[in-house]
């Protein structure tokens, strides 16, 4: 028994000192503070507005930046400007004021005449005359009847500008030539001139009309 004791004894001396070896030998790391991450700071930018479209539900995002543009409003028809609704009510007032003070003649010039015009009576010897007659102003598609002695001779004579018409045997005493407005073409009122030339080429007479729809211009032609 004493040899086993005697191990035993000699074991737990070992382990004693290896104990107090080990104890003597420690060491402790002194704890430090890690250094804190610092992170990337990026300013915040301010998000831009957006404008929702309701009938599709789609956010579309608004300028941040103010952008002007041309103000001139867009026309189909360029150079065109559409009137001042009271600038033209002013005008018609004006145009219906100018007729106020227009003269009895001067309304006729521009209306045309409402009543019918007798350019005289005039004499000659010739056995004929050529009558010939155009539109003076400006070719809008104006229409006379022309009747000598009441009698229709050409229902419907569209005026151009260049001089046309027919002779005419005079018989003795009135002849009597009657131009009758049947319209006032596009821009009014129905506007010709005439001329009467006997048979030695002489002007028996030369005179204008302005006429409304309906009116009629006479000129009488008397052989001698």
């Amino acid at each position: 028994m004493r040899p086993i004791l005697v191990v035993l004894l000699i074991l737990f001396s070992v382990s004693a000192v290896a104990q107090i070896d080990s104890k003597n030998k420690s060491f402790s790391v002194p704890a430090t503070e890690a250094p804190k991450e610092t992170p990337d700071i990026k300013p915040e930018l301010p998000k831009p507005k957006t404008n929702t479209n309701s009938s599709f539900g789609i956010n579309i995002p608004k300028p941040l930046v103010d952008l002007e543009f041309d103000k001139k409003e867009i026309s189909m028809f360029p150079e065109e400007e559409f009137g001042n609704p009271g600038e033209l009510y002013i005008d018609k007032i004006n145009k219906s004021l100018d007729n106020i003070r227009l003269s009895k003649k001067e309304m006729e010039l521009r209306n045309g005449s409402t009543t019918d015009q007798y350019f005289g009576d005039f004499k000659s010897k010739s056995k004929t005359v050529n009558v010939v007659y155009r539109d003076h102003g400006y070719t809008d598609g104006d229409i006379i009847q022309v009747k000598v002695n009441d009698d229709i001779i050409y229902p419907r004579v569209f005026l151009t500008g260049g001089f046309k018409g027919f002779t005419l045997n005079l018989k003795p005493g009135f002849n009597k030539i009657d131009f009758l407005a049947l319209n006032q073409g596009e821009s009014g009122p129905n506007t010709a001139e005439f001329k009467v030339i006997d048979d030695k080429g002489m002007v028996v007479t030369h005179n204008r009309w302005n006429l409304a729809t309906g009116v009629k211009a006479t000129v009488i032609v008397v052989k001698e």
